[in-house]
């Protein structure tokens, strides 16, 4: 099996994050985000992680790991507020996908996600992981699905219709 890792994604991949953001399949995924490269990839707040991941080092995907009450975008705040007593306060939320067209249908996204989760179950405290698909993306919520994520529901963030999905850390340390 190839492997995969996961590294800090730098300003060294300003031109591949830029190119991945036109691809169909990330377009699809992520209409209406501007990730701001250039002043982000500058940026390492401690509650944000910016990840590339790797297979046999070559550069194929991107996921983002962030607490989502400490984000300083606050692109949770108004979900967070309508759920208060929700565990999410204590949780990560992940942003994630394949960049590379050719690396699609492998099984990537899934060791991709797998790895974030083990990172963030490992961080003492932390309730759950939050994700937001678009809820027309049926493939990446049946992936959530089968990994343990629990469909809280719709959502509007911004322009875009999603599901909030939600897999707390009791039920992915049982599986």
């Amino acid at each position: 099996m190839a492997t995969l890792q996961l590294r800090e994604a730098t300003i060294d991949d300003l031109a591949l994050l830029r190119r991945w953001d036109e691809a169909p399949q990330v377009v699809d995924a992520d209409p209406n985000d501007d990730w701001a490269w250039e002043t982000e990839l500058l940026r390492r707040p401690d509650w944000r992680s910016q990840l590339i991941a790797e297979v046999d080092g070559r550069p194929i995907g991107f996921m983002e790991i962030a607490d989502p009450v400490r984000a300083d975008d606050a692109y949770w705040a108004d979900w967070l507020a309508a759920h208060p007593d929700h565990p999410a306060r204590v949780s990560r939320a992940i942003d994630i996908w394949i960049g590379e067209a050719d690396a699609l249908g492998q099984g990537h996204g899934t060791r991709m996600l797998e790895a974030a989760l083990v990172r963030v179950f490992a961080v003492p405290g932390v309730a759950g992981v939050l994700l937001d698909p678009l809820a027309s993306n049926m493939r990446a919520r049946a992936l959530y699905a089968r990994l343990g994520f629990v469909d809280l529901g719709p959502w509007r963030f911004g322009d875009d219709d999603c599901r909030v999905l939600w897999l707390s850390g009791a039920d992915w340390s049982q599986r």
